[in-house]
């Protein structure tokens, strides 16, 4: 009988190789990060958005913590003037003075102190009454009997007194709760003044009203008046205990009327009173639930639909990955770097291979590409330079110094010399002629100016600006003289009447970049002559048989040859030109040299 021997706990080779597929890898990959992303951007967000709430919720608070004390400061400097200045009426003055002095008030006397007591009534309706007594307590004002002794507490007597004719706030009037009772002293201006009397208002409690004016949002905030005993002093009701224990508490979040609050209490050092501002905690905690339950939403449905992305996307990739193989295997399109990052994947492997394989041939091609592009601009350059012989153009120009120094004409002896070094820097000595300094290229612009105000006369004029910043700024040779030798061609020539030419070098307004301008005051192009002339520096048909110099194509080529690569690359030549009004060349150039200046100078270095 034959035993079936089966071994448990192996590995199963075929089932392990299905798992690890990058389909299976990118789904859980994007997962993980998703979870990770979307918790910590929770949290954090979470965090943060709560406590700006909190924040703004206080400030709030403050804020509207600061208004009522102030509106309430108003109000009692209102109350202060009103009193002041019935203190201070001549016939209120008269009579206390008459009573002091020991003279009887008439009935009319006392009856004149009704029309005055009105008219102050009438500017300010919430002072319900005035009532005038004299300094040994009398009333009289209004016309009936009553003594200050018994109407309030001595105690605020006293601190009438004491105060010398700054009010005096009582509180609630013990003879109408809807009213709030405040002295001052009267005191006498021609008795240097002493205490003649005492002036006593009655104001009605909604005129300490403050909730409303307020609140101006629906965040039903309570703003209550409340004296050291607990009682309420501005208009509505409340239990003394309940506005005692508000005092009292140090909290700051405390039970209101079987409602939650956010306190905050204030005193007024004018009235000795308290100012609570009452703000639901409902109010201040709104909005963090709404951020709570809107990232708890967002996170479930981003994760939802971030799952069913990841399945999507990872079986898009895996499906067309062995075509992506074949298709790099045959692609030689830009330029890339080596991935030397080393993956398990089988299809990842493959692929990480040929790809590298296929940047080494490109950034070969590249380089290869490159060079021939540098080459055959120095080659045209070359070629331009070749165009005349060497040798024999300095022997003859030499000739023609000495001849000209012998025969005593010295300017032209200068302009010949001139000529000389022009040519000079033109033709250069191998190896050393391609890049010169700022301040270099412009002696050659004004040897060439030089040269052609002997030919031109006073029909030309030139000014040349170069900031000392930028005189060592390093640049291609024959990069300006070009455009000012197309200046004086078709500006100055082609103007009746005197030319100018302006050259100006200055620093950029981006950092680390230097600006070049060349304008003369010729007659111009029309927008489609000008039109024409880009098409020309885009590669298009010259629009010009006039001169055959290097051209504004030839600079507009090697800017881009020399500054064309990199983040900060150069936009080439900008022209500026209208009929009647000259033309303005201009364009930028980094102040290190450029990548290729770079690149030259550490080859010649590492020869050297």
């Amino acid at each position: 009988m034959e035993t079936l021997t089966v071994k448990v706990g192996m590995p199963m080779p075929g089932k392990f190789k299905e798992l690890n597929t990058l389909r299976n890898q990118i789904f859980i990959g994007f997962l993980l990060v998703m979870l990770v992303i979307l918790g910590v951007a929770g949290v954090f967000v979470y965090g943060k958005v709560s406590y700006l709430l909190k924040n703004n919720a206080e400030r709030h608070i403050q804020q509207t913590a600061v208004q009522a004390s102030g509106r309430l400061d108003a109000l009692i400097g209102q109350i202060d003037s009103l009193m002041e200045q019935a203190a201070n009426h001549p016939t209120v003055q008269q009579l206390l003075l008459n009573e002091l002095d020991g003279k009887t008030v008439s009935f009319n006397q006392r009856q004149s102190l009704l029309q005055i007591v009105s008219s102050y009534q009438a500017y300010m309706p919430s002072v319900g009454s005035l009532e005038l007594y004299t300094a040994d307590y009398r009333l009289l004002f209004p016309i009936k009997e009553g003594s200050l002794n018994k109407r309030i507490d001595s105690r605020y007597i006293t601190e009438a007194n004491r105060q010398k004719g700054r009010l005096v706030w009582i509180g609630v009037d013990p003879l109408d709760d809807q009213s709030l009772l405040a002295i001052r002293q009267v005191s006498l201006m021609d008795r240097w003044f002493s205490r003649g009397g005492y002036l006593m208002a009655r104001i009605q409690r909604s005129y300490f009203q403050l909730g409303d004016p307020l609140s101006g949002s629906d965040s039903g905030e309570s703003i209550l008046l409340v004296d050291d005993a607990g009682q309420l002093l501005g208009s509505g009701e409340a239990e003394h205990g309940a506005l005692l224990g508000l005092l009292d508490s140090k909290e700051q979040t405390v039970n209101f009327m079987e409602k939650e609050y956010v306190k905050v209490k204030l005193r007024s050092e004018k009235t000795r009173w308290n100012l609570l501002v009452l703000t639901p905690v409902s109010y201040v905690t709104e909005g963090i639930s709404v951020l709570r339950t809107v990232l708890l939403a967002s996170g479930g449905i981003g994760t939802v639909l971030f799952l069913i992305m990841s399945f999507l996307l990872s079986t898009m990739i895996t499906r067309p990955i062995i075509h992506l193989i074949r298709a790099m295997r045959k692609s030689r399109l830009g330029v890339l770097t080596p991935n030397s990052e080393v993956v398990s994947t089988m299809e990842l492997r493959e692929l990480n291979y040929t790809y590298n394989d296929m940047v080494t041939h490109m950034n070969e091609l590249i380089q290869v590409v490159y060079e021939k592009e540098v080459l055959q601009s120095r080659t045209e350059l070359k070629a331009l330079q070749a165009q005349i012989n060497p040798h024999f153009l300095f022997n003859t120009l030499e000739a023609f110094n000495w001849s000209l120094e012998e025969k005593g004409e010295e300017e032209l002896a200068g302009r010949v010399v001139a000529m000389s070094r022009l040519f000079r820097y033109i033709i250069g000595s191998s190896g050393q002629d391609e890049w010169v300094t700022v301040g270099e290229e412009l002696e050659q612009v004004k040897r060439y100016l030089q040269i052609m105000e002997m030919r031109l006369g006073e029909r030309l004029t030139w000014e040349i600006e170069l900031s000392p910043t930028e005189a060592a700024v390093p640049v291609p040779k024959l990069l300006i003289q070009p455009i000012v030798e197309n200046a004086i061609l078709h500006g100055v020539e082609s103007r009746i009447g005197a030319g100018a030419i302006h050259v100006r070098i200055s620093p950029s307004v981006r950092e680390g970049w230097s600006s070049i301008l060349v304008q003369d005051n010729g007659p111009g192009m029309s927008a489609e002559t000008l039109a024409a002339l880009y098409g020309t520096l885009a590669g298009g048909p010259s629009i010009s048989t006039k001169g055959t110099g290097v051209g504004l194509f030839n600079v507009q080529r090697r800017l881009r040859l020399y500054y064309g690569g990199g983040d900060g690359r150069t936009d080439g030549l900008t022209i500026d030109s209208k009929p009647g009004e000259g033309t303005r060349i201009f364009f930028e150039i980094p102040r290190n040299g450029g990548k290729t200046y770079e690149n030259e100078h550490q080859d010649h270095s590492g020869r050297g």
